[in-house]
């Protein structure tokens, strides 16, 4: 099926019949949605595209197919909010693969260590999306993996909304904060415990990175294997749910 999506070379206006099909095989999260939200996401897919830029980097020519694989995945988390939360930013930027960006550390004694370091996806704040292409590719076509690293840099991007990804994103009016902050603190050190320990994960060790890594890759996860959220951490995934008004194991059940 992606096979068929990407050697597509029919019109570019919106996302055509045939290409969407493809995408709607390919893309583990879109077959629980019944028709009537699948064509919602389709139409909020191609103002995406009207709104914002896919570009390629690196080398990388991104094809109108290209485009609409990416758009789509960046809407499921906003398929209930609306594309208003991904304002005040332009453009995704695409590599073929691994990228890289300066960084620098601060020693004990204060001295500035320069240095590189690989990257699948980065989310700036007010600024563009970057993705690899080839990590963009893998997470969406293994429909086993509960990664995907569109959805996690995108859910970087509903967080940054509140100034920085720290894992609290602007809340619902009908959202407690405290009742959020107190019920992913917990999930964040049992993970962590979990990943010190050595025993089972709900998803990417990645997660325990900070605050803010915890929650775009739950994100994912809840998008991709939402049964994993619910059987290690149901409170996180009924916050979740709450968050992104959509509830992917009642889609899947049919319900």
């Amino acid at each position: 099926m992606i096979g068929r999506l990407f050697g597509y070379r029919g019109r570019v206006s919106g996302i055509p019949d045939e290409a969407w099909s493809a995408l709607s095989s390919a893309l583990t999260p879109l077959a629980r949605y019944p028709v009537p939200d699948r064509e919602r996401l389709r139409r909020l897919a191609g103002r995406f595209l009207t709104d914002k830029t896919v570009e390629g980097a690196g080398g990388l020519e991104v094809t109108p197919p290209m485009q609409w694989f990416i758009a789509t995945q960046a809407c499921i988390p906003i398929l209930n909010l609306g594309l208003d939360l991904y304002r005040a930013w332009y453009a995704v930027v695409v590599y073929p693969g691994e990228f890289h960006v300066p960084f620098e550390t601060v020693d004990e004694a204060g001295v500035v260590h320069k240095s590189t370091r690989s990257l699948v996806g980065e989310s700036w704040d007010r600024g563009p999306v970057i993705l690899s292409w080839e990590h963009t590719l893998e997470g969406a076509g293994d429909p086993w993996g509960g990664s995907n690293v569109v959805i996690h840099e995108f859910a970087h991007k509903l967080d940054q909304l509140n100034g920085s990804a720290n894992g609290m994103p602007p809340l619902h009016r009908d959202m407690n904060r405290k009742r959020w902050t107190e019920v992913f603190t917990a999930a964040f050190e049992d993970f962590n415990m979990r990943l010190d320990a050595g025993v089972a994960l709900p998803c990417d060790a990645y997660a325990g990175e900070s605050p803010g890594e915890f929650f775009a890759v739950l994100s994912e996860t809840f998008f991709m294997q939402p049964q994993a959220i619910r059987a290690f951490y149901p409170e996180v995934f009924v916050l979740l749910s709450a968050y992104y008004r959509q509830d992917p194991v009642a889609l899947a059940a049919g319900e």
